[in-house]
């Protein structure tokens, strides 16, 4: 019965990141293991910044650390609300916790107000630099010089990449999660793998660079993320185009994204970008700016139109069409098991 409980909880958890998103009055999870990954990332660079044999050993103290850490205490919620034949306190915090792993209100509100202020009839100075400064806490490369155009193309390359990251990836872990619990108390549950995938995803964004220190204090933390992450990114290339207008291209979108997605270093990121931008039809990829920089990333979809408030609009309908055929398919699963 617990674990029914647990599957609308999982449920409501979702509709509500989707019409409220992360409230303000509660403390966030990441807030309190960012502090935690940032105090003991400070410590090991400050002191052993030169030797790369610590940094690494660093980096990977720290990465199991706040994966095991952050897994514990989903767990310890999880045991309680069993143990306690559904306790309404503890399932309020599961509730607000699986909640707290998602970030489909955040993640599209934000770039929607960005394409709305670039849309705008008038842009001044003053608002040029308000568009750069929305993008710059979005994106890790330098917009600073960046024109407009090359602003959408940014938030939406930020978008499709952090869809997975930021929604589908936790959805997947969750539900696996709630699978889990079905079978014994003892195993992974839906807030422990949310909670763990969450600090996994925050570890890569803050230490899982290529660049200074960063290269071996983070290598752990981003190729974790990278495993972590590689099964909810295939299932995204696989399920987006059913719910967009090229369902009728299913077999070459999907070829042509996986072709594309490819070229990039990072296993996941161009898949997720790829799928995204051929469903979308736009064109992303070209010259970035990153620590002073120019880099230029393969392109996606070359014969794409440019990233505009319409094709953001629809990549954010896409996400939330997305979310409802997984949820579909979830409780199909789920009730049939």
């Amino acid at each position: 019965m617990a674990e029914i409980n647990l599957f609308f909880i999982f449920i409501g958890s979702i509709g509500f990141d989707l019409l409220i998103g992360d409230p303000r009055f509660i403390i966030h999870p990441v807030q309190i293991i960012g502090i935690y990954i940032q105090q003991l990332t400070n410590f090991f660079i400050n002191n052993f910044k030169k030797n790369k044999r610590l940094l690494f050993c660093g980096g990977l103290f720290i990465s199991l650390s706040s994966i095991v850490i952050s897994f514990m205490v989903g767990k310890y919620i999880e045991f309680v609300f069993y143990q306690s034949i559904s306790n309404l306190i503890f399932g309020i915090l599961i509730f607000f916790g699986l909640s707290s792993c998602l970030a489909s209100k955040s993640l599209t509100s934000s770039v929607k107000e960005i394409s709305n202020l670039i849309d705008s009839n008038i842009i001044d100075q003053e608002t040029e630099n308000i568009i750069r400064e929305k993008v710059q806490r979005i994106v890790s490369r330098d917009v600073s010089s960046s024109s407009l155009e090359h602003l959408l193309r940014a938030s939406s390359e930020s978008l499709t990449e952090n869809s997975v990251d930021g929604v589908f990836a936790p959805l997947f872990w969750i539900f696996i999660g709630i699978v889990f619990m079905r079978f014994s108390i003892f195993l992974p549950g839906p807030l422990s793998l949310g909670f763990s995938y969450k600090a996994i995803s925050t570890l890569d964004s803050m230490i899982g660079y290529r660049y200074g220190p960063y290269k071996y204090l983070g290598f752990c933390s981003a190729k974790i993320e990278d495993y972590a992450t590689f099964l909810p990114s295939r299932l995204v290339l696989l399920t987006l185009p059913l719910v967009s207008s090229k369902i009728k291209k299913y077999f070459s979108i999907i070829e042509k994204s996986y072709f594309d997605g490819r070229k990039y270093d990072s296993p996941n990121s161009g898949i997720s970008e790829a799928i995204f931008a051929y469903t979308s039809g736009i064109k992303l990829g070209g010259e970035s700016k990153y620590n002073n920089e120019k880099i230029e990333k393969p392109i996606i979809n070359s014969n794409g139109e440019h990233c505009t408030k319409d094709k953001i609009n629809l990549i954010c309908q896409l996400i939330f069409r997305l979310q409802i055929l997984w949820i579909i398919l979830f409780t199909i699963i789920f009730f049939n098991i």
